[in-house]
């Protein structure tokens, strides 16, 4: 029996997998709330009592949404430290490994069947070539899979916190704003949930809206694209599409960097839930807008991946692997 986790600043996924030849079958999966949990091992904890597992755990492998060094991880959104040691002490697994969250989710792109992605760009796949994943959900993620031996092998980074690129008039301001509040703007502060929130105060000018004023605590990005794609709020509609543009042009930021001529991957919660915008055309226009780079990313697939468990089937994977 294999164990596997996707742990994130907001949500931590917890499965166990039964070994296969190429992708490892669902026995049990559950969600957490990450924040409501003072620490990884009283959700190992509560999986336990939730899951009851019958069989010895022969592997386990988690990805944790921060830098993984000497098998140790301090969470980039959340205020906890995880480290291989803690999560074999409970599994009794004999080999437990952490990955970073994004290296983790790219162990999944090649088992996820065609209904799971979304196709934005068919492209031309080299299939000797690289690819890339990015997603952004409640932080900003990326990763390379380097073709190796004929096999893509993920290669983790902090792509996500790399400086923030402006590209057009109204992007600068935007990045004038953000730099007065943060000092430094990464890709961060305007990739993910509360970048999104962070895009939404530039473009209402400090004020907050109707749409954000109704909503829930820690639901204001939903409200802001929900508010945007329903036309209810003019400067919604502006903050998703600076959102939406951002997001294309840093996806072929990394399609360029990772030369990734066998596909350029967008995963985490939120592109799922704003397809409808991504389908429109300004996404692809800033990945592809990238003189002298044009006809290359033009010819790089791009897929959304509609599995929301990627993470966790990821590494699923890699223990599959061990």
């Amino acid at each position: 029996m294999l164990l596997a986790g996707d742990v994130g600043g907001t949500k931590t996924l917890l499965g166990l997998f039964t070994r296969a030849a190429a992708r490892p079958e669902a026995l049990a999966l559950r969600a957490y709330p990450t924040n409501e949990f003072a620490n990884f091992t009283e959700i190992l904890h509560a999986f336990e009592r939730d899951v009851r597992p019958q069989a010895a755990i022969e592997a386990a492998v988690v990805g944790v949404a921060g830098p993984v060094v000497h098998q140790r991880a301090k969470l980039t959104n959340i205020v906890w430290d995880i480290s291989a040691a803690e999560i074999t002490a409970w599994s009794g697994a004999r080999r437990a490994v952490l990955l970073n969250d994004l290296e983790a989710m790219a162990n999944s792109v090649t088992v996820l069947t065609p209904d799971e992605l979304l196709v934005l760009q068919e492209g031309v796949p080299n299939p000797e070539g690289n690819a890339v994943v990015i997603a952004a959900g409640t932080g900003l993620g990326e990763a390379y899979l380097h073709r190796v031996n004929g096999r893509l092998r993920p290669v983790p980074s902090e792509g996500g916190h790399a400086d923030f690129a402006p590209r057009t008039d109204r992007e600068i301001d935007m990045l004038r704003m953000l730099r007065d509040i943060y000092g430094r703007v990464d890709v961060e502060r305007i990739l993910c949930g509360p970048g999104l929130v962070n895009v939404h105060r530039f473009t209402h000018g400090g004020r907050v809206c109707p749409p954000v004023l109704r909503a829930a605590p820690g639901n204001e990005p939903a409200a802001i694209s929900q508010a945007a794609m329903a036309g209810e709020c003019a400067e919604c509609v502006e903050a998703l599409d600076l959102f939406v543009s951002a997001y294309g042009s840093e996806a072929g930021n990394l399609g360029m960097r990772g030369v990734a001529t066998a596909g350029v991957y967008v995963g985490g919660g939120i592109a799922p839930k704003i397809l409808p915008v991504l389908q429109r055309g300004a996404f692809m226009e800033a990945f592809r807008t990238k003189p002298p780079m044009d006809e290359m990313l033009a010819r790089m697939p791009v897929r959304v991946i509609l599995n929301a468990e990627a993470g966790v089937l990821g590494a699923a994977v890699y223990a599959n692997e061990m």
